[in-house]
């Protein structure tokens, strides 16, 4: 773009003179060359000031805001370059996580069906946001860290992710977040309480940061549940410091919510519990069960008539360690079908010594040991939960979102911890906390999780089982009313 093309645009946007965000300019400028790091770094200290709730002045003396932009506007060498913004307010999405962003594009497709000209904007704070892909335009950086979005899961995920940039990139994600806001009509937030953060910086909540109209801030908790610290003691909680946040709503969560125009819960106990603390929160249904789609395929062919045993290793690398257990276990319980819900490439498999693979189209690998097959299935996860809950089976799962599908489905669930980076001990005790009898835990061992299946074929335990995950999961549909809600909003 020419030299001097960039120009105010009003409430459109907000500025980034020489990399430095300015909250009162209307365009989003550069200069040609790039910001020196000396410009990088004070554009992340002054929107960690804002994030925190502070806004800092120029120092006595020194030029004011009209100044300085005048000055950056009229400098002869001052080649810069204007970002498109949209031009009709839009709703921006911040969600972090696998299973967030699945929710987050889920009701992208709820608010288009019911405004199709309404623009959209995502800000994946965890991974590349493909579940965005054809919904929503990314509005900002994206952070790929080797954790999978669980830095807290264990001290080597925190530092494989401090290695990897997290503490840079996500300076630069606050940036985007903060220089969204004037182009906006309203932010919605799916996720925990650093999503919120960073959704309260887009949405001008945070105190000090007043310099635009506060926007309305929508939260969609999917994580938190008062669920998670059910029957937990003191000396529980200081044993999981790394997930207090996301057993118990923290105060400063509770203050961010209070900001917010609704926070929509995961579960009813969870609603009266932050009602209860001046949160206008409300529950409308199961997110999990929401973002589960209709069986993708017929696998009548395939079935054999007995109970299915779903194999759910989940999407990150816990399957390293836990495929080659659950089908260990397959092999144990001949009176059952095993197939695994596989979420990636074949190629991508982990080491299966003793096992022969036979490649049968794109979407099917036939898994041979001795006299024991196990079908591995690509883009079946739907169906393959369906089967188990039609032929009164069972899950043995690896997963988070996927495991709490299966237990609204009625499929009792039987896991094991792994070596992560998701599926840890903790991760795994939080769990069964939050599904109750639905999950039954065993040690990692092919022996131990045949039998806890087994047990869980039929008689009270099944009962129980199949009662408290559906109770706890409750139905689908929170997502069609959240959307009504927001159109009404509008």
């Amino acid at each position: 773009m020419p030299a001097g093309a960039c120009t105010r645009a009003g409430a459109a946007g907000a500025a980034v003179d020489a990399g430095v965000a300015d909250v009162e300019t209307g365009a989003l400028c550069a200069r040609a060359e790039g910001p020196s790091e000396a410009d990088k770094l004070r554009a992340a200290s002054r929107v960690t000031a804002l994030f925190i709730g502070l806004s800092p002045e120029p120092p006595a003396g020194s030029p004011g805001k009209a100044e300085t932009r005048q000055a950056a506007l009229d400098a002869p060498d001052a080649t810069l370059a204007v970002m498109p913004l949209t031009v009709a307010p839009a709703t921006l999405l911040v969600s972090n996580g696998h299973a967030e962003d699945l929710i987050g594009a889920a009701l992208a497709r709820e608010l288009r069906r019911r405004r199709p000209d309404q623009p959209l904007l995502a800000l994946p704070l965890v991974g590349a946001g493909g579940a965005y892909a054809g919904l929503a335009e990314t509005a900002g950086p994206l952070l790929d860290m080797p954790s999978g979005g669980f830095p807290f899961g264990s001290l080597d995920n925190l530092r494989a992710d401090l290695r990897a940039g997290l503490v840079q990139k996500s300076l630069g994600q606050w940036l985007a977040a903060r220089t969204q806001g004037p182009a906006l009509e309203r932010v919605v937030v799916v996720g925990d309480t650093y999503a919120l953060g960073v959704g309260t910086l887009a949405a001008r909540q945070i105190p000090g940061a007043l310099a635009r109209p506060r926007l309305p801030l929508v939260h969609v908790q999917p994580l938190v549940s008062v669920l998670y610290g059910e029957g937990m003691t003191l000396g529980g909680h200081l044993r999981e410091l790394n997930a207090l946040g996301a057993n118990v709503f923290m105060p400063w969560e509770l203050a961010l919510g209070r900001r917010a125009w609704r926070v929509y819960t995961r579960d009813a106990a969870s609603a009266r519990h932050l009602a209860r603390r001046g949160v206008n929160a409300a529950y409308r249904g199961s997110f999990a069960l929401d973002i589960l789609p209709a069986p993708e395929r017929d696998l009548a062919p395939l079935l054999t008539g007995v109970p299915v045993l779903a194999l759910l290793p989940g999407q990150r690398g816990d399957a390293q360690t836990s495929l080659p257990v659950m089908l260990g276990a397959a092999c144990a319980l001949p009176d059952m079908q095993a197939l695994v819900a596989w979420p990636r490439p074949f190629d991508e498999l982990p080491p299966l010594l003793g096992w022969t693979l036979e490649e049968r189209g794109e979407w099917g690998v036939l898994a041979r040991r001795g006299t024991c097959s196990v079908w591995l299935l690509r883009a079946s996860f739907s169906t393959i939960l369906h089967a188990a809950a039609a032929s009164g089976g069972v899950a043995l799962g690896t997963a988070g979102t996927a495991n709490e599908q299966a237990a609204g489905l009625g499929v009792p669930v039987v896991g094991f911890p792994t070596a992560g980076p998701q599926y840890v001990p903790g991760f795994a005790v939080r769990q069964q906390r939050l599904l109750g009898a639905a999950l039954t835990l065993t040690r990692p061992e092919a022996s131990a999780a045949a039998q806890a299946v087994r047990e869980l074929l039929g008689g009270p335990q099944r009962t129980t089982a199949v009662r408290d995950g559906q109770r706890r999961i409750g139905q689908a549909g929170a997502l069609p009313q959240i959307a009504e809600e927001l159109g009404k909003m509008a």
